[in-house]
């Protein structure tokens, strides 16, 4: 892992978000979980802000590509679709030494992703929006991720991957809750900002 040591300059850079669907004991394996149209559509607006994605390759091959599929046949509820074009149209960046070739609008990193989001949060734009459990610890430790939006659902599943594995951060993360969104369906909504 490369941790990166600076000092960051905050004042008219990209908010970097990081989100996430995870279980109320703490698991984010999406295979769990069954999203309503009403959570389909907050991740739809929320991407409303963002016109980069920051992927890990397992999250990126979660998402790709069965979303474009989705987005070119239209073959889900409409609040899928919707998703599913919205999330297409928005450029990628994945982290992958192993990966070939990547989606139209997608490139592939294969080293020091602190350094390259640290770079792309320096160019105009709108948020980046970081999706990967695996880089998380390092990007937190960098500085790097300015918000956290959590959506807890409403199972408890005992196993599967956490969060955050036990002693992957060297020191905790002070957050500040920004917004809390109650669903139907039980899901919570949990918007933090870092202090």
């Amino acid at each position: 892992m490369t941790l990166l040591s600076f000092s960051l300059n905050t004042n008219n850079m990209r908010t970097v978000t990081f989100g996430m669907n995870i279980s109320i004991d703490g698991y984010c394996d999406h295979t769990i979980f069954n999203p309503s149209e009403e959570l389909m559509d907050y991740f739809t607006e929320m991407m409303d802000d963002v016109d980069l994605l920051f992927f890990g390759r397992v999250m990126y091959q979660l998402m790709f590509p069965y979303w474009s599929d989705v987005a070119e046949d239209q073959s889900g509820t409409a609040a899928e679709n919707r998703f599913a074009k919205r999330l297409s149209a928005i450029d990628s960046v994945v982290v992958s030494r192993s990966l070939d070739s990547a989606g139209a609008n997608t490139r592939i990193i294969r080293s020091n992703p602190a350094a390259e989001l640290l770079k792309l949060k320096q160019q105009p734009g709108k948020k980046i929006s970081v999706d990967s459990v695996s880089l998380l610890p390092e990007l937190i430790a960098a500085s790097l991720i300015d918000e956290f939006n959590l959506v807890v659902h409403p199972v408890i599943v005992g196993k599967g991957r956490p969060l955050l594995e036990a002693g992957s951060l060297q020191e905790k993360l002070d957050l500040k809750l920004a917004n809390t969104i109650h669903f139907k369906s039980g899901c919570v909504a949990l918007h933090y900002l870092k202090q």
